[in-house]
């Protein structure tokens, strides 16, 4: 099971891991980024979309303010600029969810309503697990769509975080 440390550990991650792949995204141009690349959403762009589309859906059921789509591949925004504000002002929402969250949520059962309108229960680990897990794995699309259009999206690892790894200082004699 996670706890609410890890869950907030998650969350910083994909906070410092959108803002770097968007950094990334704001040097190309929109053509580029919404070129078709044959990825599952078929560009930067609609990755993008789709990794910000599923965050407010999972996050609307986790506060009970349900988010409604017609598709998981609908384009929120069709301007980068709107689509990079909108993400991070969900990272915002997602740092304060994961500061809220406490063990006994996680631990019990919750019942929600998939797209297709059926009802799911699972328990607010494993759900919250495959929220940070879906970001991830979307995110490693990114990079490597990135990186084909010629940009070096640099480490990815969750170890990169600022502030996770403590080294120690070294006496140099």
């Amino acid at each position: 099971m996670t706890s609410p440390e890890h869950c907030q550990l998650l969350a910083s991650y994909n906070r410092w891991m959108n803002q770097r792949l968007y950094a990334c995204c704001a040097q190309l141009d929109d053509a580029a980024r919404k070129r078709d690349s044959g990825a599952f959403f078929k560009s930067i762009h609609g990755t993008l979309n789709h990794n910000l589309l599923g965050d407010k859906i999972w996050l609307g059921r986790f506060v009970d303010q349900p988010f409604s789509v017609t598709s998981l591949a609908q384009e929120l925004y069709a301007d980068f600029d709107e689509l990079r504000a909108e993400r991070e002002a969900t990272d915002t929402r997602i740092d304060a969810w994961s500061a809220a969250l406490t063990p006994a949520w996680l631990a019990a059962d919750f019942t929600y309503r998939r797209s297709n309108g059926a009802s799911s229960t699972s328990t607010g680990w494993m759900l919250a697990t495959h929220f940070f897990n879906h970001q991830t794995h979307h995110r490693g699309q990114l990079t490597t769509l990135i990186k084909q259009a010629g940009i070096d999206p640099g480490d990815t690892d969750l170890l990169l975080v600022p502030g996770v790894i403590r080294t120690a200082a070294r006496n140099e004699a």
